[in-house]
């Protein structure tokens, strides 16, 4: 996993085309004049979600990993507590779903906190548990990039 600020998004440019187009997307888009839903960046190559959501507690989140897209989740306002683990250390309880291209899990993992212009890079195996309530419940304005593996 990557954890940084969107003012060093230049850095991770080197990780290939696909990242320097997702990421500069994300750096070049002014949120507050877009809609919530998908946008195609590059097709089903990459593609943006855009999201708008109260944070939920901690016990209603679930921990969820991906087989064939990488996200970039940049928070655009709000903040959030946001689990991340290698998903070997975790159970399944929901197989995976290809056509969602999701997986469900249970298990301890470990949290930061993501604020507002800051973003992670998830890999296919590292499990995630976005959206959750730091202190009290707000809402939330992310976009999530997905870049196909």
């Amino acid at each position: 996993m990557i954890f940084d600020s969107i003012q060093n998004a230049g850095l991770y440019f080197k990780l290939g085309d696909k990242f320097e187009k997702a990421l500069q997307f994300i750096v070049e888009t002014d949120f507050t004049e877009v809609e919530t839903g998908r946008i195609d960046i590059d097709g089903d190559n990459i593609f943006a979600i855009v999201q708008e959501y109260k944070t939920k507690e901690p016990e209603d989140g679930k921990w969820e990993a991906h087989r064939n897209y990488i996200d970039i989740q940049y928070v655009v306002s709000g903040s959030e507590d946001f689990g991340f683990v290698n998903f070997e250390y975790l159970d399944i309880i929901q197989p995976y779903d290809e056509e969602k291209d999701i997986i469900f899990y249970e298990g301890d993992g470990d949290f930061l906190q993501l604020h507002e212009d800051e973003f992670v890079i998830l890999f296919p195996h590292e499990a995630h548990m976005p959206g959750l309530a730091i202190e009290e419940c707000e809402n939330v304005i992310k976009v999530v990039v997905k870049v196909a593996v």
